[in-house]
């Protein structure tokens, strides 16, 4: 079978996406999001009468916690299957890197298991978010001068 032949029949077996379909679920997904995030924002700063940046703390400590949860039961990849990347925010991804990495490893012991492999995929996020911050925070000392 030649390349060509093997090209066009793998073509005709892909699924296609649908790309603008996608990127209304993601934007409405990711604007629900949201929404909901600065719900709770300003229900903590209500409700514990605390300022808005100390509530923002907290709003990020439930979306974690939420990850974390919904990773464990397995739910957080069936939604991000249906939500796409809206679901993917840093600070959800994140903590949903870190508990499936310890989630897989647990069997292997607290040492061994979780505590050497729980950053295994959440590295590579810090690896390259540190070095995009310091390149990013270099280019602006450049261009705005300081």
């Amino acid at each position: 079978m030649k390349k060509e032949e093997y090209q066009k029949i793998v073509d005709k077996y892909t699924p296609k996406e649908n790309y603008i379909k996608n990127a209304i679920v993601v934007f409405i997904a990711g604007g629900t999001l949201g929404a909901l995030s600065e719900l709770l924002l300003q229900a903590y700063a209500l409700w514990l009468d605390m300022p808005r940046k100390e509530a923002g703390v907290l709003v990020i400590l439930t979306l974690i916690v939420l990850a974390s949860i919904l990773t464990a039961l397995g739910v957080f990849d069936v939604l991000v299957t249906k939500f796409k990347s809206a679901l993917i925010i840093p600070i959800t991804g994140f903590a949903h890197s870190m508990t499936s990495a310890a989630l897989e490893y647990k069997n292997e012991g607290l040492i061994t298991g979780i505590g050497a492999n729980i950053f295994k995929l959440a590295g590579t996020v810090i690896l390259y978010g540190v070095v995009s911050v310091y390149i990013f925070g270099l280019l602006r000392i450049l261009i705005m001068g300081g």
